[in-house]
C-alpha cells in the first residue's frame, strides 16, 4: 500500500488530483489536510505516510513556514510542493528550504506520476523549465529559515498578527489565547529569531514572504 497526504484548503482540487492520481499508482491510499495543523496531525497520527503534497498557501502555511516546519519536523517524509505559483524565486526557496520537489498545479497527470515516482525514489524533481532557471538563494535567507523552523505553529501565528501591526490585546482575541500568553510567544519569537524587539522581528519574517 501507498499512502500520500494531500494538503491543500482547496476541496475541489483534492479530489481532482485524487482521481487523476488514484489510476496511476497500485494500491493508493490518501489522506487529507486542509492546514497546517491538521497536516502536523496527519503525519502525527499516520507513520506510514510515504509522500507529502503540500501547497504553499494554506492557512497556517504562509511565507514558506509550511514547507520549513513539515521538512524540520518530519525530515524522513518527502515534501513535494504543488503549487500554481512557480515563478523561480519561489520554487529556488522552495527547494532550499526542504522540499524535494515542485509540481505545478498545471502539470499533466502523467507526469505528476513521473514526478511522484522519481521523489519516492529519493531524487528530487522539477520541470524541465524551471531547473533551468533557478537562483541561488542567499545565505541569510538560509539562517532565517532555520531560525522561523525553531517557531512552533502558534508561535508563527502571533508573528504574523505581529506583521499585521496588531496589538497584545487584539492577538489575544483573535487567536483565542490570554494576553499573557501572547506576551510569553512574543518572548520565544524574539529569543528564537534573534531579535529585540517587534519591529526587527517583522523585518525578519518580511524576507521569507511568498512574492
Amino acid at each position: 500500500m501507498t499512502k500520500f497526504l494531500i494538503a491543500d484548503d482547496h476541496p475541489l482540487f483534492r479530489d481532482a488530483l485524487s482521481a487523476a492520481l488514484k489510476p496511476l499508482f497500485d494500491n493508493l491510499v490518501f489522506v487529507y489536510a486542509d492546514s497546517l495543523d491538521t497536516t502536523l496531525d496527519a503525519l502525527d497520527k499516520n507513520s506510514d505516510i510515504d509522500l507529502v503534497l503540500l501547497d504553499l498557501y494554506m492557512p497556517g502555511s504562509e511565507d514558506f513556514y509550511g514547507v520549513i516546519r513539515v521538512s524540520e519536523d518530519y525530515p524522513n517524509k518527502p515534501v513535494a510542493i504543488v503549487s500554481g505559483s512557480d515563478s523561480p524565486n519561489i520554487v529556488s526557496r522552495v527547494m532550499t528550504f526542504g522540499a524535494k520537489g515542485f509540481i505545478p498545479k498545471t502539470t499533466p497527470s502523467a507526469e505528476t506520476a513521473i514526478a511522484i515516482k522519481k521523489i519516492l525514489g529519493g531524487e528530487t524533481w522539477l520541470p524541465e523549465h524551471l531547473s533551468e532557471s533557478l537562483i541561488r538563494v542567499e545565505t541569510d535567507e538560509i539562517d532565517i529559515a532555520s531560525r522561523m523552523a525553531e517557531l512552533t505553529p502558534k508561535q508563527f501565528q502571533v508573528l504574523k498578527q505581529l506583521q499585521a501591526g496588531l496589538l497584545n490585546k487584539q492577538i489575544a482575541f483573535d487567536l483565542n489565547i490570554t494576553e499573557a500568553t501572547v506576551k510569553a510567544h512574543i518572548s520565544a519569537i524574539f529569543k528564537k529569531l534573534d531579535v529585540n524587539n517587534r519591529t526587527q522581528a517583522v523585518l525578519v519574517a518580511e524576507k521569507l514572504q511568498l512574492n
